[in-house]
């Protein structure tokens, strides 16, 4: 796999650039730019001390390319420095062109050889004036090089392919106090040894050296160079290359001696500063003596001494800063990894192999694994040692979705019945029989492979071994040659040793003042109505088992009796709701179709019973207490369904009070925002748990309604949690009753026990997702669907081996929607390692990641949040310092090193920190962050891939006939083109982006209006339009929404609107207002925090 790829071409710098109303745009030389609060990241986010440095006489710069304008300068990203501090016409958003500055003759000791310089036909063009507030730039240079080409003798001690450096686009950053920051009006060590940041992956490749420039020592003045940033292709820079696709440059020239090259050459080399001896590379000049400037140059800022040599005229070297294309992208890893792995199904039969990214749409093989819909892991290589373990940091853990759902081209598992003897297991671990078991004495016996215990194989499964020594029937058993299948489970299995009735759904609705007036109670019995007929049902079932029932409460609870021989239906009122009991048994819970004319009946009068109340108070624990009650006395596990609306404040156990704080934000107390308010919730959820009953719930608050609190029974029994806040039926309708058909159509099983096995030297230690756990090892679930994942840590308790490798075992004990007892059986082998190297590379990021999010998640209801935020940037750190360290080749310390499977750690990370629940905006309240906590603890890789980096697509770029989604862009600002329509969508959200100068024919085509004023801002459904790009468009919606477990409600927004201020909060690239740093400042911090581990 190619990393060393560019984004897709953007415009080139340094043409004039559009200036919109209201956006600022940052004058020459780094005026302040819109003030932003505080980061979290400490030092670097701290005034920027200014002080400009001059570059020699007679240095010109290239002339302004032409091209498109990009969109939009980037707004103020470290404090009140603006993020890219180019005048007009100064801007750089994209690729570069290759105009290398011209190194003036100066003083070569020790013989270093002049990196090769590709000239191009230059306009002399004098800088401008001076900066009014100069800003201290990192001069980012020299860069290494590699690529799987031309393979080279192999870096001692590694045996793998070669890192490949970034190069560091000559850039820099206004100083945010990174690598050090001085105080105001006081001089900075001068003219020191310049660190580079490059970021360097190594590719999995042919072994290799990589090549890197020698510096000059030291001697001539400085030269600032341009890199642009890194082409299919190619590697991180080096000698010229010609550049596909873009911009071709002139042939290489003659290497200097001693250079090696390996690989495509790549664009011209920067120079590197002048390099003090017995001094290590620094950055930003932070460290070491200072040192007098050389003659003719400018004093470094306005007014300071000069040291005896003879000041020249100031000429400012304009600030430059990291250019984003340069460093690793989300959108061209994704978009690699689809070109190479998207084509051809994946087999499961090797150990250890890693799958391709979630994002990428491919078919899976089970050849004894079990498939990554259903297992995927943070490391396909696992330390053998424990020590080991320690020192890389990176967590061992697997997120596991056991009853996930498969594309249409894949067969669901396998279902073995074994009769009344039921499944084989382990006497010794209880481990199922599994391809991995080890068939030995002529098949006699057989060795566990988890706890290596030596059992006799029953006469009944008994069958001759062939000359390999495996099962001559292996291939015609499940559970002897694929890594996922199901058992039906014996009444050994089942509670009181007698087999499950079918389950139960309850619908409870809230006939609350609040419920009536928005129309949801009418609403939600019409869509009943026809609903009830998509009940989940097993394989062809005419019918579905499940029986239903129907509640409705305010401060008291109404109960109806809708037996099939009566002509009405019968309401019964529990007013004592403290002492809570089912008042009837016989015809509460019915089968739909008997039932069908009586239940349409009290769907019909629902409605008109409460349609003058004036109640506004309701009840809310003794509500699920009612449900579990009756699904206890009918003796089946069910499912609640809850309908409700405000903060339970009525007279009753579990009754609420209004705690919600904004002043406890960013306080030691702010973790009680999350917190549970009482803890009846927790006892009910264990009791319902106990039951096998499940809750959902359908939240419609106006106002706060303690969603930390009201979402701790839905957590515990394995439910979901639905918020649609201020609903309104014209608004909220379609998303609601979707949401609704599917999580009642939706296959459940009930009543689950979910158990990891491990092979001997690592054992399940740690547990996040929506279940209930009484003990350390037993996953209890009174419900778990297809999109719920529970997410297991390892730890080490003894050494591995690298020949047998690492077994895990995931089963599931639940009862189907029919009633029936199963087993469902998921295998996974994985390799184990004795070289760091090794497990670098084989993890997976969007795992690490999502384990990463649920363990900070966790982590608020314990730690103040900056600790929690602090924890993960150590983590991280000491996981890329440890690769740095023991696996990159020996290169500057101001390089950025990363290995090539985790190059978007930090991209992905630092939108982790981001988030509403880690750095809350204002505008982001209690509810949504307790709501969005709870929602991501159950979630797949997939999903907090996308909610964490969300995807923007550009609508109009792509030819209107292709029918394939379009290419995404990078998420960040600079990317949006003010004449283009963009979709961009986080598994929850769906924005629709217009930009202010679109063109009216596209505007007509999606909105049938004339121009863009006339779009109605705020917009939530697209207008029908005959016409090919409407459709298109409309298709497009509709796709992203099949992909994702819940309905994405649709916003329009326009540019320069005040929706605009919400849609740029999901560019997650560029600085958030609540003070969370862009992609380009937290990887210069990540840096800062590796160098200082390494130091």
């Amino acid at each position: 796999m190619n990393v060393n790829q560019s984004a897709p071409p953007v415009p080139p710098f340094g043409q004039p650039q559009p200036i919109y109303p209201g956006y600022h745009q940052s004058s020459y030389g780094g005026q302040p730019g819109s003030t932003a609060p505080p980061t979290p990241y400490g030092a670097y986010n701290g005034p920027v001390p200014g002080y400009q440095q001059t570059p020699p006489q007679g240095m010109s710069r290239a002339p302004p390319s032409s091209g498109a304008p990009p969109a939009s300068t980037a707004q103020a990203s470290c404090g009140q420095a603006t993020y890219g501090q180019f005048g007009q016409g100064d801007v750089q958003n994209g690729p570069s062109s290759t105009v290398q500055m011209q190194r003036l003759p100066g003083s070569q000791p020790f013989g270093s050889p002049l990196a090769p310089v590709v000239s191009q036909p230059a306009v002399l063009q004098p800088y401008g004036p001076p900066p009014t507030s100069a800003q201290v730039t990192t001069q980012l240079a020299g860069m290494q090089i590699s690529g799987a080409v031309a393979p080279a003798p192999p870096t001692s001690g590694l045996g793998y392919g070669p890192p490949t450096s970034l190069a560091s686009a000559s850039g820099s950053f206004p100083n945010s106090g990174l690598y050090g920051s001085y105080p105001q009006g006081q001089a900075p060590p001068i003219g020191q040894a310049q660190g580079y940041l490059g970021v360097q992956t190594p590719q999995r490749s042919a072994p290799s050296q990589a090549s890197s420039f020698t510096p000059p020592a030291s001697g001539g003045p400085r030269m600032p160079s341009v890199t642009g940033p890194l082409l299919p292709g190619q590697g991180f820079g080096g000698p010229p290359v010609s550049q596909p696709n873009h911009v071709s440059s002139p042939s290489p020239q003659a290497l200097p001696p001693g250079t090696q090259m390996t690989g495509p050459p790549g664009p011209p080399p920067p120079m590197h500063s002048p390099q003090q001896p017995g001094y290590q590379l620094q950055q930003n000049g932070s460290f070491g003596p200072a040192r007098g400037p050389q003659p003719n140059y400018g004093s470094p800022y306005p007014g300071a001494p000069t040291f005896g040599s003879q000041p020249g005229p100031p000429q400012p070297l304009p600030p430059k800063r990291l250019d984003p294309d340069a460093i690793p992208s989300p959108i061209q890893v994704i978009e690699d990894d689809r070109n190479n792995r998207g084509t051809e199904p994946f087999v499961t039969g090797v150990r250890g192999q890693v799958p391709p990214l979630v994002t990428t749409n491919f078919l899976v093989k089970d050849q004894g694994n079990a498939s990554p819909r259903y297992i995927r892991c943070t490391s396909y290589n696992i330390p053998c040692t424990s020590d080991m373990a320690k020192q890389a940091q990176v967590p061992l853990a697997a997120v596991i979705k056991p009853l996930a759902r498969l594309p249409p081209e894949e067969a669901s598992p396998y279902v073995v019945d074994h009769g009344e003897s039921g499944p084989l297991r382990c006497n010794r671990c209880k481990a199922y029989m599994c391809p991995f078991m080890q068939f030995i004495e002529g098949g006699r016996r057989f060795q566990c492979c988890f706890c290596s215990c030596i059992n006799d194989v029953p006469p009944q499964y008994f069958q001759h071994l062939d000359h390999t020594g495996k099962r001559v029937d292996a291939y015609d058993r499940p559970e002897l040659s694929l890594g996922s299948y199901e058992f039906l489970a014996t009444v050994d299995y089942c509670k009181n040793n007698k087999f499950p009735s079918p389950p139960a759904f309850i619908f409870m609705i809230d006939v609350s003042y609040n419920a009536i007036r928005t129309g949801l109670v009418r609403l939600l019995c019409e869509e009943l109505k026809s609903l009830l007929d998509f009940l989940p049902r097993e394989g062809g079932a005419e019918e579905s088992a499940i029986r239903v029932g129907f509640v409705t409460y305010n401060k008291v609870l109404h109960f109806y009796n809708v037996k099939s021989s009566l002509a009405q239906p019968q309401m019964m009122v529990v007013s004592d709701v403290a002492d809570m009991f089912v008042p009837l048994l016989d015809g509460f819970l019915v089968n739909v179709s008997e039932s069908r004319a009586v239940i349409t009946s009290l769907l019909d009068q629902i409605p008109d019973m409460f349609a003058d109340t004036r109640e506004t108070e309701t009840v809310f624990a003794p509500v699920i207490q009612a449900g579990m009650e009756a699904l206890k006395a009918a003796e089946c596990a069910g499912k609640l369904f809850l309908f409700h609306t405000s903060l339970p404040m009525a007279e009753a156990p579990g009754k609420l009070k209004n705690r919600d704080d904004r002043k406890l934000i960013n306080t030691d107390k702010e973790k009680t925002l999350f917190q549970p308010q009482t803890g009846a919730y927790q006892t009910l959820a264990k009791e319902c748990v106990a039951q096998g009953c499940c809750v959902d719930l359908f939240l419609f608050p106006n106002q706060y309604v303690d969603v930390a609190t009201l979402s701790v029974v839905p957590q515990l029994t394995g439910g979901s949690v639905y918020k649609y806040a201020c609903f309104q039926v014209e608004n909220d309708q379609e998303r609601f009753l979707s949401d609704l058909r599917r999580d009642v159509q939706k296959v459940v099983g009930f009543d689950a026990v979910m158990r990891v096995r491990t092979s001997t030297g690592i054992r399940a230690v740690d547990f996040f997702g929506a279940f209930y756990m009484s003990n350390t090892t037993d996953v209890e679930l009174a419900g778990l669907d297809g999109d719920k994942t529970v997410t297991v840590e390892f730890k080490h308790d003894d050494r591995l081996n690298e020949e047998s490798g690492a077994l895990l075992q995931c089963a599931l004990l639940y009862t189907s929607c029919a009633g029936q007892r199963r087993l469902r059986i998921h295998n996974l082998a994985l390799n184990c390692c004795t070289q760091l190297a090794d497990l670098y590379r084989n993890c997976e990021t969007d795992t690490l990641i999502n384990y990463m999010a649920k363990l900070a998640y966790r982590g608020v209801l314990n730690s103040p949040l900056k600790a929690v935020r602090d924890t993960l940037i150590t983590q991280c750190a000491q996981i890329l310092a440890c690769y740095r360290k023991n696996c990159a080749s020996p290169s500057s310390a101001g390089q950025l090193i990363l290995p090539e499977c985790m190059k978007l750690l930090p991209v992905y990370l630092n939108c982790v920190l981001k988030s509403d629940v880690l750095q809350p905006g204002a505008e982001v309240t209690t509810d949504d962050r307790a709501y969005v906590r709870q929602l991501v603890t159950s979630m797949d890789v997939a999903e907090t891939n996308v909610f964490f980096y969300p995807r923007l697509l550009p609508l109009t770029k792509s030819p209107i006939e292709s029918t394939t989604e379009p290419p995404a862009v990078r998420a960040s600002e600079e990317r949006l083109s003010n004449g283009d329509v963009y979709l961009l969508e986080n598994g929850l959200n769906l924005f629709l982006w217009v930009g202010a100068s679109v063109q009216q024919g596209v505007v007509q085509s999606l909105f049938s209006v004339s121009s863009f004023s006339q779009i109605t801002s705020g917009l939530s459904v697209l207008p029908v339009l005959d016409n090919p790009l409407s459709k298109k468009v409309r298709d497009l919606i509709d796709s992203l929404r099949a992909q994702r477990s819940r309905y994405m409600k649709l916003i329009v927004v326009k540019q320069e609107d005040k929706l605009e201020m919400l849609f740029k909060h999901f560019l997650v690239e560029d600085k958030s207002l609540s003070g969370g740093a862009s992609y380009v400042d937290f990887l210069c911090h990540m840096h800062k925090e590796i160098r200082q581990l390494l130091s």
